[in-house]
């Protein structure tokens, strides 16, 4: 059964679309997949079961990343193509049946929209695929060591919608220190190979002795083995909170200008807090804050934060 699988652009969205593609594999466990994404996907479909082939779809003038794909698909006959971009590209190819995004109506968790507009049944949550490979350097990099680890996301692809540098060391400082939930704990800081500069603050914030620097230096499956033995995941809105929820991490995100009840991470042990302003009202004056960091995310506490980490590290006990 060959299937055509088209994800999305960025890591996050990707993320949200595994179960779909987890779908497709228990419907057809044979089934001989070509997976087109976003550069920085490729490597979350590169060890699935089935994946034949993995094309990163890069953006260029005229769509080009549209007529490349194309090229690469027009000569065959797919059995099944499902687009989760909702495009018009799938009616292009030959296709026995074709499965194309809708977004339902009614809102809800992305999620449960992909289900809903894929008319997919069964079990859709994402997962990951880490190959055998990145759970050993993931073992590597954390070592025997039996203190807790709590990970930290601090970058984000908006810097304004990434809390401030100093909350996280404030957040960090009342978790890790004595009498916090997790005294001595190492601290991971997880970010993108682009992402240092917003990162530094944060690194240079936890001593070195309990630093794990993971800020664009493995590569993303490891990074996921680690975040997934990890104690807690604290992230802002982010590919890299999917990540983690998609690893098992218990994660905790931190929303401002996106909607948590679209984007919230996902997993049994999950939450969300979010600033006093709703998504809506701080996306409205987003103009007026010159892409400083932290800036849309001022209504966010450390203490809020703190708490709702104490309560999500008490459901894992």
């Amino acid at each position: 059964m060959r299937t055509l699988f088209i994800s999305s652009t960025r890591l996050g969205d990707a993320i949200l679309t595994s179960g779909a593609l987890a779908w497709v594999l228990r419907r057809a466990p044979e089934a001989r997949i070509t997976v087109a994404c976003g550069p920085v996907a490729t490597e979350l479909f590169a060890a699935v079961p089935g994946v034949e082939r993995v094309i990163a779809m890069r953006k260029g003038p005229w769509q080009a990343q549209w007529r490349m794909l194309w090229r690469e698909a027009a000569g065959i006959r797919w059995d099944l193509v499902v687009d989760l971009r909702g495009s018009l590209f799938a009616w292009t190819v030959r296709a026995r049946e074709r499965r194309v995004f809708r977004t339902p109506g009614g809102g809800g968790h992305r999620v449960d929209q992909i289900r809903d507009g894929l008319r997919l049944d069964g079990d859709t949550e994402p997962r990951l695929w880490i190959p055998d490979a990145d759970s050993r350097r993931a073992a590597q990099i954390l070592g025997e060591v039996r203190d807790p680890v709590l990970a930290v996301a601090p970058t984000a692809n908006w810097p304004p919608k990434a809390w401030a540098a100093d909350r996280f060391a404030g957040m960090l400082a009342a978790l890790t220190g004595p009498g916090g939930a997790l005294p001595g704990a190492r601290v991971l800081v997880a970010g993108g190979p682009a992402e240092r500069a917003l990162a530094a603050p944060v690194l240079a914030a936890v001593p070195e002795a309990r630093r794990i620097d993971l800020v664009g230096t493995e590569s993303l499956m490891t990074l996921a083995a680690c975040l997934g033995r990890c104690r807690l995941v604290v992230a802002n809105d982010s590919g890299l909170m999917h990540l983690a929820a998609a690893a098992g991490a218990p994660t905790l995100g931190l929303f401002g200008p996106s909607d948590a009840a679209h984007y919230a991470p996902r997993g049994p042990l999950t939450a969300w807090v979010r600033t006093d302003e709703l998504a809506t009202a701080l996306l409205a004056r987003s103009g007026q804050v010159n892409d400083a960091p932290g800036a849309l995310m001022t209504g966010l506490p450390v203490a809020r934060v703190v708490d709702a980490a104490e309560t999500l590290l008490a459901r894992t006990d």
